[in-house]
């Protein structure tokens, strides 16, 4: 049986959250939404399970549902313990959703209070007094004031949450007697200041026995497996390595171009891609089939002139594409070890070869790990599957050491 059942609104954010469940020793498998249909009684062996959903911009009413069936999922595992969890920079609108989902899951589960802790300190996400700073500056005043679907025009926790719930917003600031502050509260959610790893591994032992709690993945550097389990470990494979780039966040285009001057690198012409996909797809793997280096990058974004234009079906068509090439690559050209970035693009990806479980592995970076799954294929491929913002400068020519 699972000890704690974990809901993800996007899919690197799964795997970031994963990542940190198995750096605290716990066994971890990533359920994709689409396979929460294909119950699989092995799930159950892990200590973890991590359902990865896409709910982050949906229509406030599906988010919802599709998060009360991951919990039904999760509960049918025997999972006691629930954890909600969102992005570190506290991505939302004022109609959600954040505050919809916890609501659901909080009147599912009963529960009176539950913690909303964003903070990530080892990724530069901290609450202070109330207040979320990104690498240092106020969440308003960071890149994610300007994101084109969950602009944050506000830093206070509790400001941005309160328009996206009925029930009461406290809050709970460092200095705090924290295990007083949280059985006096009569608040439904409580903001908690944590900025640094303590902090976090304080507030998760204060909550250790809350049905659930919530908060992007830092949270989960606190908590420890109650029980040892059996469940079979990641898989590595010895195949050659690619990296597929659809992010075009600072620290992907960093990566890419710390990359280009060592791998064997294709750029994928935006506007051509969206005039004529299938001419854009055979040009992509044409270039695969005349490269047998061990290393090779595809991307779409190395400098925000690439998207000024604003081409209209832009990210949907570089999400089919590379989940295309993925499907090409992972066939009869060898192959095994896929670093994602971006995570729209890492949803279509797995999507597209059918991997229907993650198994999780070494980490790579905070909130990036090695991972296993086998396609609709058969083919047991690792991926590594990371949010546009995580991951240092030189992660796509190192991270492979993390497997070997």
């Amino acid at each position: 049986m699972s000890q704690l059942g974990a809901i993800a609104d996007d899919f690197t954010g799964a795997t970031d959250l994963a990542t940190n469940l198995a750096s605290r020793g716990f066994q971890v498998i990533v359920v994709p939404e689409d396979s929460l249909g294909r119950y699989d009684s092995d799930d159950s062996a892990y200590e973890a399970v991590v359902v990865a959903l896409k709910t982050r911009t949906a229509p406030v009413e599906s988010a919802v549902a599709d998060s009360l069936r991951a919990l039904e999922y999760l509960q049918g595992l025997g999972c006691e313990r629930f954890y909600d969890k969102y992005c570190s920079t506290f991505d939302s609108t004022e109609e959600g959703n954040i505050g919809p989902i916890l609501d659901a899951l909080a009147s599912r589960l009963g529960s009176r209070s539950t913690v909303v802790v964003p903070s990530f300190p080892a990724n530069g996400r901290v609450v202070e007094r109330g207040v979320l700073y990104v690498n240092g500056e106020l969440l308003e005043n960071s890149s994610m004031r300007h994101h084109p679907l969950t602009p944050m025009t506000q830093s206070r926790v509790a400001d941005i949450l309160r328009p996206q719930t009925g029930r009461s917003v406290g809050e709970i600031h460092a200095g705090d007697d924290l295990h007083s502050a949280l059985a006096e509260s009569t608040d439904a959610y409580l903001v908690v200041d944590a900025s640094t790893d303590a902090e976090l591994a304080a507030i998760a032992q204060a909550t250790a026995d809350d049905v659930l709690v919530s908060g992007g993945s830092g949270l989960a550097l606190g908590l420890s497996p109650k029980s040892s389990s059996a469940a079979a470990p990641m898989a590595v494979t010895t195949g050659r390595q690619l990296v597929l780039s659809g992010s075009a966040s600072t620290a992907t285009r960093g990566q890419v171009a710390h990359a280009l001057p060592t791998l064997a690198a294709y750029k994928i012409d935006i506007e051509a891609l969206v005039r004529d996909a299938s001419s854009a797809l055979t040009a992509a793997v044409e270039w695969l089939d005349s490269h047998d280096d061990d290393t090779v990058l595809v991307y779409a974004v190395d400098s925000l002139d690439d998207i000024a234009t604003g081409t209209p079906g832009a990210a949907d068509s570089v999400e089919w594409l590379l989940g295309e090439l993925a499907v090409a690559a992972t066939g009869d050209r060898g192959f095994t070890r896929v670093i994602v970035a971006g995570g729209e693009t890492s949803g279509a990806v797995v999507k597209r070869l059918g991997i229907d479980r993650l198994i999780i592995g070494n980490q790579i970076a905070p909130g990036v790990c090695w991972a296993s799954g086998t396609t609709t294929a058969g083919i047991t491929v690792n991926l590594a599957l990371k949010s546009g913002n995580f991951g240092a400068e030189d992660m796509f020519t190192t991270a492979w050491k993390a497997i070997s």
